[in-house]
């Protein structure tokens, strides 16, 4: 007797061979959830073949709270150039981390981390913070939005200055802090040079800040925030809010306050 043939109406019938055949909506319906795992797994096993190298560890490591340039990552690694090129393309590939072109020198690329992806992936603290002072170029939306986003998130005092400083934080910064429960009235602008300490943690959200830093003043992590001043628009100004905060989110876990600043603030 050969195989029985599927009726109609979607049923599932018994071929002789004992199999399941499924036709119909259900049929195609178990057949794409199928295919969708096995992409997930297909997905997971790249990302844990690309973590599986120490060296891509390390790189992991030096980006888990700040982006860097690939040559900023040799130096750091004691890496050369050509490896530092082929563990990030494996990186890349397995869509753990992604680049971005700098909009002050255009010649450069940061490499940044993709969280979705690196959501498994423990990273490093940063112990004893006194300060965390955030830097952009005019400290007029970047910086101010982060320094009101990290004081509703954190413990740990927080301020924001700028390389050059404009006159007035700019209305739609103004704007978007206020649509998220922000308080920007005592919000003004400053000098880099007269807020940044020796003992503080500064984070430029800014490339042009980031490279025109004093080399004794590099900040010691970077986030490559595009500038929504130029586009000058809601959604630009939302979206800078939307990633800034995420970063800040990510990255509060990771700080340990000092003795001083936890019975400040009664922790």
């Amino acid at each position: 007797m050969g195989p029985i043939a599927c009726g109609e109406g979607g049923r599932a019938v018994l071929r002789r061979c004992g199999a399941l055949a499924l036709t119909g909506e259900g049929d195609s319906m178990i057949i794409e959830a199928m295919n969708v795992e096995r992409k997930s797994l297909v997905a997971r096993a790249r990302v844990h073949a690309a973590l599986g190298d120490p060296a891509r560890l390390a790189i992991v490591d030096a980006l888990a709270v700040g982006d860097a340039a690939p040559g900023e990552l040799g130096a750091v690694l004691e890496m050369p150039t050509n490896l530092v090129a082929h563990h990030l393309k494996v990186l890349q590939d397995a869509g753990l981390v992604v680049r971005g072109r700098s909009e002050g020198d255009h010649r450069r690329t940061y490499v940044r981390l993709v969280p979705e992806t690196l959501a498994m992936v423990a990273s490093p603290s940063l112990s004893d913070v006194r300060r965390v002072v955030f830097v952009c170029t005019q400290n007029s939306a970047r910086s101010q939005l982060a320094a009101g986003i990290w004081a509703l998130r954190s413990h740990v005092p927080v301020t924001s200055a700028g390389t050059r400083p404009a006159e007035r934080v700019h209305p739609r910064a103004v704007k978007v802090a206020r649509r998220h429960g922000l308080d920007p009235d005592t919000w003004r602008t400053a000098q880099v040079d007269n807020v940044v300490k020796a003992d503080d943690l500064v984070i430029a959200v800014c490339d042009i800040a980031y490279e025109h830093l004093p080399a004794e003043a590099r900040p010691r992590v970077h986030w490559s925030v595009p500038d929504p001043a130029p586009a000058d628009t809601d959604a630009a100004f939302e979206a800078a809010y939307s990633e800034i905060a995420g970063r800040i989110d990510r990255l509060v876990p990771l700080v340990s306050p000092t003795e001083a600043n936890r019975s400040r603030s009664g922790t």
